[in-house]
């Protein structure tokens, strides 16, 4: 990985290169875990995950217009990144729920601020899109 767009060392080993990721270098693993946590879906469903452990339907239902596909790869994705543990009771009907991992919890802690920032911003960022709009339509 690059940092700044410096060459690394060549001395350090795999393990060494990825001790800190690069979100700047294209090959680096931290772009995938990046895309993730800040899909729109994964915002979401790791700001609900801070409210505590849920089921799937749940989750769902929290995450209004999310597809139960989508749902299930963005949990899947979670679970991989090591963000959300899955839990599944070997009961009839089948049961599973989700937490989130104390990485997790640090990653939710994070998009939410940002969640946060948006939702007491959009007045501002809406009246900008219309300037915007307005701006593009004059230059025509």
């Amino acid at each position: 990985m690059e940092k700044s767009g410096e060459p690394m060392d060549g001395g350090g080993g795999l393990a060494e290169r990825l001790r800190q990721g690069d979100v700047f270098a294209p090959d680096c693993p931290s772009r995938e875990v990046m895309r993730h946590v800040t899909s729109s879906w994964g915002v979401l469903v790791l700001i609900a995950l801070r409210d505590g452990t849920m089921r799937f339907s749940a989750l769902r239902r929290r995450v209004r217009g999310v597809s139960e596909r989508m749902l299930s790869q963005t949990l899947q994705w979670l679970e991989n990144d090591g963000l959300v543990r899955r839990r599944a009771y070997p009961v009839v009907p089948p049961h599973t729920d989700y937490t989130l991992t104390p990485l997790g919890e640090e990653a939710a802690e994070r998009v939410e601020a940002l969640a946060q920032w948006i939702e007491e911003r959009i007045a501002l960022i809406i009246a900008a899109r219309a300037d915007a709009e307005e701006a593009a339509t004059a230059d025509l």
